[in-house]
């Protein structure tokens, strides 16, 4: 769902900007800035903060391999109802972003997070189109983090070490629904709407978002790095197709739901998964 914008601004995003300005009138240097604050507080902190962390693997003693890359571990060890605060808490914090994008979009009069198709007009249509790129996705990342890790390209992932508690599964599922919501919010709907209003070409836009969301997964490594980037220009290219990110949500949500909970019913019971 994309049109020809005019010379020199590149092709708009699904539901782009309105009115003369760039955003209704909005300068672009208000949104340039108000872009670069949005990934300053979300994904493009978490970029560089995955850029520190894969140097400290490289300059470490040993291979990539041997070393261990975190999630979903225990926040307070030994003190469950702490910890489930400590998770609950975490799971928010990370959705303020979107809240504020969401908020942004109001501002524009552009009807909020239903401006990047993330709302309850079809959910039908989400969940099926998810389910299958869930599937696609799911399996050719396993194998592609499996040769990856097996060529010293990269590190072990852990995708969870939360203690054995009644409400593991239920944070495994919400911190998936989290990722999800807000890497397809920011790094696909809202970069790609602001890039488009300002007046970044489709194919410079679509790179964007992809190295942004590779970026934030280096700290993995380079197979985390390189099949996150293909993740994302396959993903770019289906919201463009598709003009929602809904799909996008429910397959990235499906992905790291089967990866932590998979990971935390197999874990040491199945020989091919490597573990910490």
């Amino acid at each position: 769902m994309t049109g020809t914008g005019s010379p020199g601004r590149g092709r708009q995003e699904p539901d782009g900007g309105r009115g003369g300005g760039a955003d209704g009138g909005l300068p672009r240097r208000l949104l340039r800035n108000e872009t670069l604050l949005v990934l300053a507080l979300s994904l493009g902190a978490s970029g560089v903060s995955a850029l520190i962390s894969f140097i400290g693997s490289l300059t470490r003693p040993g291979g990539l391999k041997d070393q261990a890359a975190m999630m979903n571990s225990s926040q307070a060890p030994g003190r469950p109802w702490l910890d489930l605060t400590w998770q609950l808490f975490g799971i928010a914090t990370a959705l303020v972003p979107v809240a504020l994008v969401a908020h942004l979009l109001l501002r524009e009069r552009a009807g909020g997070l239903r401006a990047v198709g993330l709302d309850r007009r079809r959910p039908g249509f989400d969940l099926s189109r998810g389910v299958c790129v869930a599937a696609v996705i799911g399996g050719s990342g396993l194998l592609l983090y499996l040769g990856a890790r097996a060529a010293g390209f990269n590190l072990t992932v852990v995708p969870e070490s939360l203690p054995g508690v009644w409400w593991k599964v239920p944070v495994l599922i919400a911190s998936a629904v989290q990722n999800a919501v807000v890497e397809e919010v920011i790094v696909v709907g809202y970069l790609l709407r602001r890039l488009g209003q300002l007046g970044w070409t489709p194919v410079a836009a679509l790179a964007a978002s992809a190295v942004l969301r590779g970026s934030y997964h280096l700290y993995q490594g380079i197979g985390g790095l390189v099949g996150n980037m293909v993740m994302g220009v396959i993903f770019v290219l289906l919201y463009r197709r598709w003009g929602r990110v809904g799909p996008l949500v429910a397959a990235h949500a499906l992905i790291d739901t089967v990866a932590f909970v998979g990971y935390a019913l197999l874990a040491g019971k199945v020989g091919w998964l490597p573990t910490a």
